[in-house]
């Protein structure tokens, strides 16, 4: 049994690890405390709206779980993993109910102001254990600026399962609540690849496949992209394309709180509009440096990640994308893995930036044209 603590005790106090090629030791990771719950999130029929071209707006959707539960918890350190089209995340008793409240208000916001479905629930860990599976969290940072968690175990998996099957769901909250999702925005233009073609790559485990022949996968595929230029980091070193008006801009107007839609829609595009200025023209101002922000939000792309599964968004050639795809297929005709992959011709980026003054500003990336949500519903094509 582990010992109850607290949210900042317990996370903040798993060391930070840098190598991503480490990412499978399962030395870095930590059960979650017993009597902790896993949140769950995702959007119902997403596939039918990447189809309608919706891509802005389901990533959108899936980075305001976070940005919700972030500010209903008050900026404190919690694990969380953002996965396109939904998010997962664990939070401690003390901060259970505020989490559940953010969770309903995000499934209402989402409903009436995006027009998509969101399922949302809170499952115990205790009930994962019981299933025989774990939660295990590790932190991975991507820069001295910030880290973001890694999840092992199986239990996720699981969690998101009994999610889609109804299990420990949370009811929306009344109509016309709304989240508090400052700090959440989109204001950047699609990220075009330069290497030949985005990547969006899930791969799990095979059902009754054997632990080290998956984590001898997952190191392989790693040591093949860490080869490539920039360990095929789809977000170039100048960050990525800033134009006026943002594309996202309708995006943010929803996602603020006050006034008519008319007002906020106006407020968006002046102050993006002022913002695009101290871009465009390098305007240091307020102690805020652009060149700086830039530089930080390169290094804190959540371009790759593990959350019981290996999930990569890579700006690759086309030679590492057949060598990936053979070596995957290969791993999936062996009863190893199996996977998904989608391709397409740019990313997006979708930020949560609480504070500009603060260098751990997260940046959420995923595939332009479908990503994680076409690339998972490759995966659901593939054998069990």
């Amino acid at each position: 049994m582990t010992t109850p603590v607290g949210s900042e005790a317990f996370y903040g106090g798993i060391p930070v690890f840098r190598g991503f090629a480490s990412l499978m030791d399962p030395a870095l990771y930590s059960p979650l405390p017993d009597d902790w719950s896993i949140g769950v999130a995702d959007i119902v029929e997403s596939t039918k709206a990447i189809a309608e071209a919706r891509y802005k707006t389901v990533n959108m959707a899936g980075a305001a779980v976070i940005a919700s539960v972030t500010n209903a918890l008050e900026g404190r350190e919690f694990p969380f993993v953002f996965g396109g089209d939904g998010a997962s995340f664990a939070v401690s008793p003390d901060d259970l109910p505020r989490a559940r409240e953010a969770l309903a208000a995000t499934a209402t916001w989402v409903k009436e102001d995006l027009d998509l479905v969101m399922r949302v629930a809170l499952v115990p860990v205790a009930a994962v254990r019981a299933q025989g599976l774990d939660v295990r969290v590790a932190r991975f940072g991507p820069s001295a600026n910030l880290s973001y968690a890694m999840f092992s175990g199986g239990g996720l998996g699981w969690a998101e399962a009994a999610m889609k099957r109804g299990e420990f769901a949370v009811p929306a909250a009344p109509s016309g609540t709304q989240p508090d999702l400052t700090g959440l925005s989109c204001r950047f233009e699609e990220i075009p690849s330069t290497r030949g073609l985005i990547l969006s790559v899930l791969v799990v485990p095979a059902r009754g496949a054997d632990a080290n022949d998956f984590r001898k996968l997952i190191e392989d595929i790693i040591a093949l992209v860490e080869r490539s230029p920039e360990s095929g980091r789809p977000v170039p070193s100048d960050g990525p394309p800033l134009h006026w008006p943002p594309p996202g801009a309708e995006l943010e107007a929803r996602a603020k709180r006050g006034g008519s839609l008319m007002k906020r829609r106006i407020v968006v595009h002046a102050f993006t509009l002022y913002t695009y200025l101290i871009f465009r023209f390098g305007i240091s101002i307020f102690g805020f440096v652009p060149k700086t922000y830039v530089q930080q939000l390169v290094e804190n792309s959540d371009f790759r990640k593990y959350d019981d599964g290996l999930r990569m968004v890579l700006d690759c050639t086309p030679e590492l994308e057949r060598t990936l795809t053979q070596r995957l297929a290969t791993a999936a005709s062996s009863g190893i893995a199996r996977y998904g992959l989608h391709r397409q011709d740019a990313a997006m980026m979708t930020c949560f930036t609480p504070s500009a003054l603060r260098s751990d500003h997260v940046h959420f990336i995923d595939g332009a044209r479908g990503g994680y949500a076409s690339a998972a519903t490759a995966l659901k094509a593939t054998p069990a």
